[in-house]
């Protein structure tokens, strides 16, 4: 998933100290065919680094490589390609990835998790610049850049024996390390402006909503934030989207927000959206239509809807018991 802002530097969204030091990575970079080494978490943008890479070089094709995918006995024949009758059911040659990368950029996506046996021939290749494809006799020269990315230690991975170590050394001669969403919060109402426009620019995030995506640590990263941006745009009623939408993971996290801010956020946020002038609920049924919010969108978890409203289990059922609202499992 690429998150490409267009009035971005290298189309990364961000000001924090952490990503700004990767656009003047990008930038030193600018025309090398150097390789490069992009570590970092699951989800914290990779690809977006690997592509910006790829354009500041300024030629040829990038073609992603994803190495989780190439398992099995044509592994060899997707990397590098086949000639008719190599195999059984080869009934016509076959261009494999590097090829058509060739005069570009190879982006080798979880090189950790690349076959040893196809770790020793992507060596080869660097070292001699030039593969022969399944079946075939004939060595093909190839000019390609390579960039590589991996969420795992490396380091660790070469000390346990599951990755090569003059691999390694050949794919680490420039390292850019990615931070985490955590890391960089500063970040987060950029990057959510910036999903927001993708959907047209009809959306707007309540402080409240924007409070709880603030609060919560974002173990998937950048992908896992445009994932619950897209949920809030698929849920809202209203172009004010609210903190009833997010994900229960982010809810949970945020269990301190008060009753009374995610009432006011559920009831009188959405009144403040109707023509005329505008409603006063009672505050009794304003808290009576927060609980009823947080059942439905918990499906009946009081546990869930409790920590959502920042209320006590035991609390809720005295609500519950109150307002004679079905305790429904």
């Amino acid at each position: 998933m690429q998150y490409v802002a267009v009035d971005s530097p290298y189309g990364i969204v961000g000001q924090s100290p952490q990503i700004r030091q990767i656009r003047r990575q990008i930038e030193k970079l600018e025309g090398s065919l150097t390789p490069v080494l992009l570590l970092g978490e699951s989800g914290t943008g990779k690809e977006v680094v690997a592509r910006a890479l790829h354009t500041s070089c300024g030629r040829g094709t990038l073609v992603p490589i994803d190495c989780g995918s190439l398992v099995g006995p044509l592994m060899e024949s997707e990397l590098f390609g086949h000639t008719r009758g190599s195999f059984t059911g080869a009934t016509e040659g076959k261009k494999g990835l590097i090829e058509l990368a060739n005069g570009g950029t190879a982006f080798f996506d979880e090189i950790g998790d690349l076959p040893l046996e196809l770790q020793v021939k992507l060596l080869r290749l660097l070292q001699e610049r030039e593969y022969r494809a399944v079946g075939s006799l004939l060595r093909q020269k190839v000019d390609i850049r390579v960039i590589a990315a991996t969420h795992r230690d490396l380091a660790r991975e070469v000390d346990r024996g599951a990755f090569r170590q003059d691999l390694y050394y050949r794919l680490n001669v420039i390292t850019i390390r990615m931070p985490a969403l955590r890391e960089h919060k500063d970040d987060i109402p950029l990057l959510v402006e910036r999903f927001l426009a993708k959907s047209g620019g009809r959306y707007t995030m309540t402080p409240e909503a924007m409070d709880l995506i603030m609060k919560h640590d974002w173990p998937g990263n950048v992908r896992e934030l445009h994932n619950a941006v897209d949920r809030l745009v698929a849920m809202a009623q209203t172009p004010l989207l609210l903190p009833d939408d997010l994900p229960s993971t982010v809810l949970r996290q945020g269990a301190e927000y008060p009753i009374h801010q995610a009432a006011a956020a559920i009831a009188g946020t959405r009144n403040s959206q109707q023509a005329g002038p505008k409603l006063i609920l009672p505050l009794h049924e304003v808290e009576k239509r927060a609980i009823i919010d947080a059942l439905e969108q918990t499906r009946g978890d009081r546990t869930v809807a409790a920590m959502m409203l920042g209320i006590g289990r035991t609390t809720l059922y005295r609500k519950l018991k109150e307002y004679q609202l079905p305790a429904v499992d």
